[in-house]
């Protein structure tokens, strides 16, 4: 950021470099593009009504992220029987077309509990190191390392194609 842009120029460029992250994982928490789209929109409208004070703090990206994904996992759990509908039933036909390891992804992770997936989604798709998600989360570094274990554990099961096919004859 150069030393004569202003909060505009500062704001559009943070957002620019840290959106479309943000909403991947969002989306890998949720499995609901829509809702994660939604509320990373909305935290960042909340940034930006504070961003002299987050920007003043520091890097504004961990308070953003953690808007985001608390207001997809509120929103996630007012929808869910509606999301469950969705699946079941298929997706609409207007949505676009997902690579088949994306689904096979997205499905698994939502077979796991929120907060086994939001570890997941935080240290391995964001890359952040585990102290990070601890204290995004507000746990223990061990309770992490928990979450992370059980959760490789589940996906892991979960993601395992079979590679036995009957013969018959």
């Amino acid at each position: 950021m150069s030393p004569h842009a202003t909060p505009q120029d500062d704001f559009d460029e943070f957002y620019a470099v840290t959106a479309k992250r943000l909403v991947a994982a969002v989306y890998a928490v949720t499995g609901d593009l829509g809702e994660a789209e939604d509320a990373v929109q909305e935290a960042y409208a909340r940034a930006w009504q504070r961003w002299a004070k987050l920007t003043a703090e520091g890097d504004p990206t961990p308070w953003v992220r953690t808007v985001a994904l608390r207001l997809a996992v509120s929103t996630w759990r007012k929808t869910r029987n509606r999301v469950r509908a969705h699946f079941r039933y298929g997706a609409p036909a207007d949505a676009p077309a997902l690579a088949p390891d994306r689904v096979a992804l997205i499905a698994a992770l939502r077979e796991l509990g929120e907060e086994q997936r939001t570890a997941v989604v935080l240290h391995h798709l964001m890359d952040l190191p585990v102290e990070e998600v601890a204290r995004e989360t507000g746990v223990s570094n061990a309770a992490v390392r928990t979450r992370l274990s059980r959760a490789r554990k589940a996906l892991g099961a979960q993601l395992t194609e079979e590679e036995e096919v009957p013969l018959h004859g």
